[in-house]
Formats: C-alpha cells, structure tokens, sequence
C-alpha cells in the first residue's frame, strides 16, 4: 500500500492536513512491511529451492542406480539367453549322439539276434550230432556186448550162448501172439543157459546209459518168454547206471551188468 493510497483514505475524515501527515508516517511503515514480508517468502521460497534441488540430486541418483541395475539386467539376461543358446546346442549334440546310439543298438540287436540264430542252428547241429553219436556208441556197445556176450555174463550165465532169431521164434511162436512175437524179437540179445542152476533164457537190453525204459523192455520182454513157458532172466547191460535206476531195477526184478560187472542180485 502506497503513501498516495492512504492519505486519499484518511483524507475524507482527518482533512487533508492530517491526512498528508499521517500518510507520511504511515507509508513508508507499509512499505516496509511489504519488504519484510516480501523477504521472508523469498527464504522460504529459497529454501524450499534448495530442498527440490537436493530431492533432484537423489533422483537423479536414484534413476543412476536404477540404469545401472536395468543395465546389470540387461547383462544377466544376455548371459542367460547365451547359456540357454549353449544349453540348446547341448541338447541337440545330445539328441543327435542318442540318434547314433539308437541306430548302433538296431544293429547291436541285428547281430544279437543274427549271432542267436547261429549259436540255436550250432546248438540244434551240436544235438543232432550228439544224438547221432549216442547212436552209434550205442549200437558199437550193442554188437560188442552181442560178440562178448558169454564172456560178460560168464558169472551169472553158464554154458551160454547166443540164440538166432529162428531159434526164439520155435520157442515161443506156440504161446503167444504175433504182436508179442515181434516184440520179443527187438530185444538186443536172447541167450541160453543155466542160471543159478537152472536152464534159462536171458533177455538183455544194451544201453550205453541205463534208462527206464530200458528197464520196463528187458522186463516185458522176459515176460513174453515165462507166458511161453520158459525160465526168463530180464537183464540191463549198460556203461553208466544211477542209484536211483539200480533201485528201480531190483524192485522190477530185473538184473544188471554195468561197465564189466554184475552188479548185486534183484531184491
């Protein structure tokens, strides 16, 4: 407010004497008044200058930071896409080499199942041959047993010999029927004797290992000759016999000569 200003509002109720006066001592009052207030609100206004100067500096610093972390980011996410681009190559390294065992496994197995396929036809040729083999041993123990056959049983058989087939044929074609006729005369060796004192026929199965049936042969066999009316000893001749054959020829009745020797008596 100006000096002019207050004496024209005094004026009407002092006069203009007073009024000039009192404006005169008032105005520069106001006017000083004005200039402090005016620079007190610059200080504020300053301080407050100085405080978003400083708020500045820290976003600024802030925003530095924060670049700097977006740029530490930004660099960890180039490693990762660099790891995961070198992971991926790894796998399909991977994937490729598991391809190359998958194809060598085919042909692994091919060879397997090819060198199977060999080793079976080896194995059936090896039991063809065996089988052969066990035939011809059989049938070589067979006619030496046959030619030897009364020096072998020369302990169980006395005065023994070798009966043709003719010859067991007129013993016993009166008794017994054709089928039985033609079983007794597949026996390997017929001959006749005196056993234990008496006049007898053995009835021998010659086998290079004794089995059961070779057993249950001699057996049947001699059967046929009793049914004719003849003393029959059912014999088992043989290289190799097992102690559970031995039994079970001594409860059939059956005699047995292994490997040179008779063995015990039939319980």
């Amino acid at each position: 407010m100006n000096t002019y200003r207050i004496y024209e509002d005094l004026r009407s109720s002092l006069g203009d004497e007073a009024a000039k006066s009192l404006a005169h001592t008032l105005g520069p009052m106001f006017e000083e008044l004005g200039n402090t207030v005016t620079k007190a609100e610059f200080r504020l206004l300053d301080a407050t200058v100085v405080r978003l100067a400083e708020a500045q500096e820290r976003t600024e610093a802030q925003v530095a930071a924060l670049t700097q972390a977006q740029e530490r980011t930004e660099a960890q996410v180039a490693a990762l896409t660099q790891a995961q681009e070198r992971t991926e190559e790894t796998v399909a390294h991977l994937a490729a080499g598991q391809a190359d065992l998958t194809v060598a496994q085919a042909r692994t197995e091919a060879n397997l199942a090819a060198l199977t396929e060999v080793v079976r036809s080896l194995v059936v040729g090896g039991e063809r041959q065996a089988t052969r083999l066990d035939t011809v041993l059989g049938r070589t123990f067979e006619m030496q047993f046959r030619d030897r056959l009364t020096s072998y049983l020369g302990r169980l058989m006395r005065r023994g010999r070798l009966l043709r087939n003719d010859e067991v044929l007129d013993a016993v074609e009166q008794a017994v029927d054709a089928g039985e006729a033609d079983e007794l005369l597949r026996a390997d060796a017929i001959a006749a004797g005196v056993v234990d004192g008496v006049a007898s026929h053995v009835v021998v199965e010659v086998s290079v290992t004794c089995h059961a049936d070779d057993v249950d042969r001699a057996r049947r066999r001699a059967d046929i000759l009793r049914k004719a009316g003849l003393t029959a000893v059912a014999l088992v001749a043989c290289e190799v016999i097992s102690p559970e054959l031995l039994a079970y020829a001594r409860s059939r009745e059956v005699r047995v000569w292994c490997d040179g020797t008779m063995l015990d008596a039939a319980a």
